[in-house]
């Protein structure tokens, strides 16, 4: 079956892989959509982000849809025409930290497109895929495969909310508003947050978190005091989620964190210079928000019980025979927020 596989940077191809054997704990899966994720992006623009570089072809793709097409001897929880939603992560489950429950820390992480280990992990750009028992999630007659492959990123939105605590009654800001960034205004709402305020330097990306949510918008390009109302009285925030990777960005929004305010780091840009004499003066909480696990199963919960819209964020289905116009929109801000790839 075919699969976009990625060779070099702008090198896409579609190109003949061969599908495993099914074991007994598997299905095989018709994939019917795929999301185009910013590591997508990287690994076609740059060929890798930091110092993860492609050393070999590599399946691109981790944001995936289907439908059940065959289950292994042992599977009794599924059967063939069932949709499912892909859950990309393959933590070991025997590692000390799959022990403790941080599976999303696996000593031996296998995930989906990723060039973090060699040889590379294939991913699930491809007509046919097998997965493990444990990665496939049911989707409701209701949920569309659109809406069933974004399931991931909506994944890593909810685990950056479990990071930052309790958010009932909380303020939130939210810096960069690319497809996570949007997709935390839902979960922060979800969660209970009162009043939501995101900054991005693009008026598209801002428009989609309005769709979704957001009570006031910022474009920092065009305002870059916008934000200095809310510097008042040592800072207005309860909890910053900072989602573009941008040390300005997260620097900028020091002034407005009240004391003790959590910080969610969620974006990746490289490395940072901080002012830590202001994280000590106002007592800061710094954390990380790195991947998911069981919020997985929580995203697909929310998309079935129609408890989340994430209908907004999709601007365009493209045939994955025509990857070089998807990726090419996908990396336009100002006309995309999330593409999706057909392989129907």
């Amino acid at each position: 079956m075919d699969a976009l596989v990625i060779h070099a940077p702008g090198d896409l191809r579609v190109e003949d892989v061969p599908t495993p054997e099914i074991g007994p704990s598997q299905l095989r899966v018709r994939v019917r959509c795929g999301g185009i994720c910013g590591s997508d992006l990287h690994y076609y623009q740059h060929g890798g982000f930091g110092t993860v570089r492609i050393q070999e072809p590599m399946v691109l793709g981790h944001e995936v849809a289907g439908v059940v097409e065959e289950v292994g001897s042992a599977v009794r929880q599924y059967e063939r025409g069932d949709r499912i939603a892909v859950s990309p992560s393959r933590p070991c489950g025997g590692c000390r930290y799959c022990q403790q429950g941080l599976q999303n820390h696996c000593l031996d992480m296998r995930y989906y497109g990723s060039a973090m280990r060699t040889p590379h992990v294939q991913g699930a750009f491809r007509q046919q895929i097998v997965v493990d028992l444990a990665q496939a999630h049911r989707l409701a007659d209701t949920v569309s495969d659109g809406e069933g492959s974004m399931a991931e990123p909506l994944s890593v939105a909810l685990h950056a909310v479990r990071r930052a605590g309790c958010l009932l009654g909380k303020s939130v800001l939210i810096t960069g508003c690319g497809p996570i960034g949007a997709l935390i205004v839902i979960a922060a709402r979800r969660a209970g947050a009162t009043h939501i305020v995101v900054t991005d330097m693009g008026a598209a990306p801002l428009r989609s978190a309005a769709r979704v949510g957001a009570d006031e918008t910022v474009n920092v390009a065009e305002q870059p005091e916008g934000l200095a109302k809310f510097a008042a009285d040592k800072g207005q925030f309860d909890v910053l989620f900072e989602a573009s990777g941008n040390e300005r960005a997260l620097r900028g929004a020091f002034d407005v964190l009240r004391p003790r305010g959590v910080i969610v780091q969620v974006g990746l840009g490289g490395e940072m210079t901080l002012p830590v004499n202001a994280i000590v003066a106002k007592e800061f909480d710094l954390r990380g928000a790195f991947r998911f696990h069981e919020e997985f199963a929580t995203a697909v919960q929310l998309l079935n019980k129609g408890l989340v819209d994430l209908k907004p964020l999709i601007s365009a289905t493209l045939p994955f025979r025509d990857a070089a116009r998807a990726f090419a929109l996908a990396a336009d801000r100002s006309q995309a927020m999330k593409v999706l790839l057909s392989f129907e």
